[in-house]
């Protein structure tokens, strides 16, 4: 079915044109009218059979949203990067792919962008050039990674990545300072990072359906979360009282000695590169401890009792085999440990775990 003048779309309002759920086989702005194509600022194509989108949708110079949702379209096409007003694009449900957009959609100024239920395997370079993002959504997609590059999406609020295939979260995650909804449900995930606790907006972190068998301590860092979902994930339900340790090597072993004793040093003592090092030191939390580690240090499973309910797995790092741990190894008397306590219960208001 093709369009008729003016007739098939509903008369919503001056600014929005409504051509949802026609069958449409083509779109033709030929349809439209000059004044219209200026005057018009919100565009629903969904719910079609489109299975191309013409360049000279670019006439509707004034577009601020276009819902292209649910046709058969595998590509985007070049005429949308002239769209400088646009701010929502949404297209689920397609068949889209990495190779589906125009090489200058980076240039785009949205703000808001969908892409679930769509082919796409790696998420497209081109969206990380979106620094004006503030919602994107990947869902239901094909994607095996996160890549490094999203930490060049600073303005965003909400990642929606559920229901991929996705098996790691990437430290640069942490780097999004406004991200407040973080969606990562039904995926391949064996561990969640500790940089994590620099979303210092985050309120909600998705987990659930994954293969998470602990979480890092420093998730008790996240001073706005109120919820957390882990619900169907394999977490360890029997304390595990020690880890491999890899012995430090030498350079560990000066790095520890510098920082523990307060050996002072200036960027005329040392190199770039041990200095650099020395910064990336990290206090042992054992509160009878002075120590700190580098990249060897012995790994713990402690159990945290979030709101009085429900007792979370959390790794726990010391600095050495050597160090008296903070916590019990009894998991009866991890409930009256120093991080729990400091855990009240409106910080984390739902914690789903069934």
């Amino acid at each position: 079915m093709e369009i008729r003048e003016g007739a098939a779309a509903a008369a919503v309002g001056d600014n929005v044109l409504d051509y949802s759920r026609l069958s449409l086989d083509t779109f033709s702005v030929d349809s439209v009218s000059d004044e219209r194509k200026k005057d018009t600022k919100q565009l629903y194509l969904n719910y079609n059979r489109l299975a191309s989108l013409p360049s000279s949708v670019s006439l509707f110079c004034n577009l601020e949203f276009l819902d292209i949702s649910n046709n058969g379209l595998s590509a985007i096409c070049e005429g949308i990067t002239r769209l400088p007003r646009l701010r929502q694009l949404i297209a689920k449900n397609n068949r889209l792919d990495e190779f589906s957009l125009p090489k200058e959609f980076g240039s785009l100024q949205l703000e808001v962008l969908n892409f679930s239920g769509n082919r796409f395997e790696e998420i497209p370079l081109q969206c990380m050039k979106l620094v004006r993002l503030q919602s994107l959504s990947l869902g239901g997609n094909r994607l095996k990674s996160i890549p490094s590059e999203i930490e060049n999406l600073t303005s965003l609020e909400l990642l929606y990545l559920g229901g991929n295939f996705i098996t790691a979260i990437p430290p640069e995650v942490a780097n999004l300072p406004y991200l407040s909804y973080l969606v990562l449900c039904d995926n391949r995930i064996q561990s969640v990072p500790p940089q994590l606790t620099r979303l210092y907006s985050l309120r909600s972190l998705s987990l659930h359906n994954n293969l998470l068998t602990y979480l890092p301590r420093e998730i008790l860092s996240l001073v706005h979360l109120q919820e957390l979902s882990l619900r169907g994930n394999p977490l360890v339900v029997r304390f595990v009282k020690e880890m491999t340790y890899d012995p430090p090597s030498l350079l560990e072993l000066a790095a520890r000695t510098a920082k523990s004793r307060n050996v002072p040093y200036s960027p005329c003592d040392l190199p770039s590169n041990l200095l650099g090092y020395l910064d990336l030191a990290s206090k042992c939390p054992n509160p009878k401890c002075a120590g700190v580690y580098f990249d060897s240090c012995v790994r713990q499973i402690k159990f945290v009792d979030f709101c009085g309910k429900y007792r979370l797995p959390l790794m726990h790092y010391l600095c050495s085999p050597e160090c008296t741990s903070p916590c019990s190894s009894n998991p009866q008397s991890d409930a009256e440990s120093e991080d729990e306590s400091s855990v009240p219960a409106y910080r984390l208001q739902r914690v789903l775990l069934g």
